[in-house]
């Protein structure tokens, strides 16, 4: 039977290396190109506005939407949505421009509906139908369907949750797998 050092020889092997990490750490962060910070701002006013756009409309912006929202230029928009999609943030068509996810919204029609407000939203998944609700703060009613049955499935949704029900929620696949193919999952 092996040592701890051996079954994890990616972890650190005493607790004397983890002060030397993160002063190497510190030390990169100071030296980091100034424009890190910058790039981290855009980066938040970008996804600002995505979800602002989202909640309002229930619907994605645009790569132009999001340019005039935050005050740049388009092709400095796109490079931003690639940064998010690396980080998992949303995900990208294929044109690599087009929004179909910014968890817990989708930007493409599913069979997750949830109304709020009198806006309709799309979720990308049963679990992201509750978490519209809770993204905006908003009662919302949910309406979907069982997979297995195709019976309809209408739920209401108040700012404390769920109303009490007898449904139980079943992922296929294991949560700690759901981005090695997001738009399945």
């Amino acid at each position: 039977m092996g040592t701890a050092d051996e079954k994890h020889p990616d972890r650190c092997r005493t607790r004397e290396h983890l002060p030397t990490m993160l002063q190497r750490e510190e030390r990169t962060l100071e030296t980091a190109d100034e424009g890190q910070e910058d790039r981290m701002e855009l980066e938040l006013e970008a996804k600002r506005a995505i979800y602002e756009r989202f909640a309002a409309v229930g619907r994605p912006p645009s790569v132009g939407d999001i340019a005039a929202g935050v005050g740049v230029a388009a092709p400095l928009v796109r490079e931003v949505l690639l940064r998010l999609r690396s980080r998992r943030v949303l995900v990208l068509e294929a044109d690599g421009e087009s929004i179909r996810m910014a968890p817990p919204f989708s930007g493409v029609p599913t069979q997750h509906r949830v109304t709020a407000a009198g806006v309709e939203y799309y979720a990308n998944c049963a679990w992201d139908a509750l978490g519209i609700p809770a993204a905006l703060h908003k009662p919302a009613r949910v309406h979907s369907r069982c997979e297995r049955s195709l019976e309809p499935l209408e739920l209401e949704v108040t700012t404390s949750g769920p109303e009490p029900c007898s449904w139980l929620f079943h992922s296929v696949v294991p949560a700690a797998r759901w981005w090695e193919d997001i738009a399945f999952t």
